[in-house]
């Protein structure tokens, strides 16, 4: 009998590690990929080191979460074969090529469960490539993983239920915390009213947290737009604009985002179909409720395949995971399948009243500047974009990109890529789902040129 390649798992957060310990629970040993150093992804992300700090400390109100994902993937052991700090930069033949300690290795997979996460959302506004300008994530990983902050006095801009969490998470840890700017209205917070019977828990704490900020003496602002960082070599204010007026604010750090925006990469290179998706603003892998993909053998999960939080990734790892053991014909609990496709279909339902408290401020594109740079790996400004749409009569994003070089740096459009499509959308008058999205390359992210060398050829390059 011929052994069956193990299943794969890209990413060790919330998703993959439930999608882990149900494949195992069923006695198949998965490879779980992850670049993080340790498992728990960006909402539960472990520090490098030792630092003095408790759970509470490190992760607030999500403290028992943490620990208890944590532990529970320590428990899997040798059950799992855990590649940390490891990339994976290609889907390619049933197989995947992943960069660890400077070597590219090829794994063959039967079952590939896609768990890749988000990273934040922007739009580029004057000033934001200022020393002390972070991603409202950024802010969080220094926190979390190196236990310190982006600055002594800090301001939060943005949207989203990302803002007042990271907002909150720095002033427990003793940061001053001057401002909360919030680009939706007032009246926007109304519709937690529509979630607030679907989570009560976690809309509650939200609104905890608001209130905590301001008992503090943290500005909370609603309605922001207009907003530019200032400084001579570094952060040292930030003006908006608020009820009708300017202001500015003295800072020294600004944690900035949009919400979240899905890590798709992986998904279009292991041929997933696409479809646009309003709630998101981006075009998503298309996947059915069990996390079946429209590909045979690939299953999305996590934030990687749409933006519904920790919560509904741990459901979707576990489920994707059961969809995986059906389809090997292997025994999985179809009441379990149930509740979690219930639990799915409510925390949707919840991040839909979500979407309406904390809109996506699509306004704010037409305040962009000309001179303000949008793409910071080729160094490309908004006017240099819109030039190139003007002239060039552009109404595809990789049209845009083909002309402009926008989302072939470094980052290969994960910064800039969202912000051009709003401008490219905004320029030509069409809707933001028209314009398209930017097709994934191999590799997804840098790797060194050596990476690709074969073991013969890799020992007889004089570089090693």
């Amino acid at each position: 009998m011929v052994e069956r390649a193990s299943p794969l798992i890209l990413g060790a957060g919330p998703a993959g590690i439930r999608a882990a310990m149900t494949l195992v629970a069923a006695g198949l040993r998965p490879v779980v990929v992850d670049e993080g150093h340790a498992c728990g992804g960006q909402i539960y992300r472990q520090p490098l080191a030792p630092d003095g700090r408790d759970a509470p400390e490190r992760y607030g109100s999500v403290a028992a979460k943490a620990v208890r994902l944590h532990r529970d993937f320590a428990a899997l052991g040798p059950a799992v074969d855990y590649w940390p700090n490891a990339l994976l930069w290609n889907l390619r033949d049933g197989a995947a090529d992943i960069l660890r300690a400077g070597i590219s290795h090829r794994i063959s997979y039967d079952g590939l469960v896609l768990a890749t996460g988000a990273t934040d959302r922007v739009l580029p506004i004057p000033g934001w490539t200022l020393p002390g300008v972070f991603t409202l994530g950024g802010a969080q990983i220094a926190l979390k993983a190196q236990g310190c902050a982006i600055g002594r006095r800090v301001v939060f801009a943005g949207s989203g239920p990302l803002l007042y969490l990271v907002a909150w998470q720095y002033m427990k840890a003793g940061v001053d915390v001057a401002a909360v700017l919030d680009a939706a209205p007032l009246s926007a917070k109304l519709n937690l009213l529509r979630a607030l019977p679907l989570a009560p828990g976690i809309v509650l704490r939200g609104v905890r947290m608001a209130v905590e900020l301001t008992l503090r003496g943290t500005r909370v602002r609603f309605g922001v737009s207009r907003v530019r960082i200032e400084g001579e070599g570094r952060v040292a204010r930030i003006a908006f604009h608020a009820g009708g007026r300017e202001h500015a604010i003295a800072c020294d750090g600004v944690g900035y985002g949009l919400n979240l925006r899905s890590e798709t990469q992986a998904a279009d290179l292991a041929g997933c179909a696409f479809r646009f998706d309003a709630r998101d603003r981006a075009h998503l892998p298309v996947r059915d409720a069990s996390g079946r993909s429209s590909v045979a053998g690939v299953y999305l999960a996590g934030d990687g395949a749409r933006i519904a939080g920790a919560d509904a990734a741990e459901a979707a790892g576990e489920r994707a995971a059961l969809a995986l053991l059906e389809d090997r014909g292997l025994p999985h609990d179809a009441a379990r399948v149930a509740a979690l496709e219930r639990r799915l279909a409510t925390i949707d339902r919840l991040r839909d009243g979500l979407k309406a408290a904390f809109p996506y401020p699509s306004h704010w594109v037409g305040d962009i500047a000309d001179d303000t740079l949008l793409c910071r790996c080729e160094e490309i400004d908004a006017g240099e974009a819109r030039r190139a749409i003007s002239d060039f009569s552009l109404a595809e994003i990789n049209r845009l990109k083909a002309v402009t070089r926008i989302g072939m740096g470094r980052c290969q459009g994960r910064m800039c890529g969202a912000a051009a499509a709003e401008l490219l959308a905004a320029q030509t008058r069409r809707d933001i789902g028209a314009v398209g999205r930017l097709r994934a390359q191999a590799p997804i992210k840098p790797i060194p040129l050596a990476a690709g060398l074969s073991a013969d050829e890799r020992q007889h390059d004089p570089a090693h």
